[in-house]
């Protein structure tokens, strides 16, 4: 087990980080830091003698935070950013569907499972749907849950309207 980083690297987080009770001072579940964020590597330490720890400073919070290494990629390799993350509830912004066969119909609810990003494709998902596998989709197919979609002929982008 040999440590990604080293002391002094800059890291960037690729998913929010809450507290997990371990943060003193703020409440369990609190944002501590955002996805994107950039920070430096201060310590390096281990978790149950099989999981690397970093320690990561990340100036613009002023906040030291601890990260596995899935949680991190080095700051200057390309970001892709996203609009959801893991465990973000999402609707479908139109049926989904695959050999003309819908799947989902528009504006049903899942969860984020995973999020894949791909500095040629974009970002995609991996996306429940209650009674349904887990289904790959693309982000311009996805909504916040409490977004409605105006019946027109424009594009997805140009169509999602925040709900009153």
């Amino acid at each position: 087990m040999r440590p990604e980083y080293e002391f002094g690297d800059e890291v960037r987080v690729l998913r929010n980080v809450r507290n997990d009770g371990t943060f003193p001072g703020v409440p369990t579940g609190t944002l501590l830091i955002r996805r994107g964020s950039v920070g430096v590597v201060r310590d390096i330490g281990t978790f149950l003698q099989d999981q690397i720890i970093y320690t990561v400073h990340f100036l613009d919070h002023d906040k030291m935070v601890g990260c596995r290494g899935e949680e991190l990629q080095p700051a200057d390799a390309p970001w892709v950013p996203s609009l959801f993350e893991n465990r973000d509830k999402v609707a479908a912004r139109l049926p989904l569907g695959s050999a003309e066969r819908v799947l989902v119909e528009q504006g049903e609810v899942g969860e984020v499972t995973r999020v894949l990003r791909d500095l040629d494709t974009g970002v995609q998902y991996h996306v429940h749907f209650d009674g349904r596998n887990l289904i790959q989709v693309p982000e311009s197919a996805l909504i916040a849950p409490d977004t409605r979609v105006a019946q027109t002929d424009e594009s997805p982008e140009e169509r999602a309207e925040p709900s009153p």
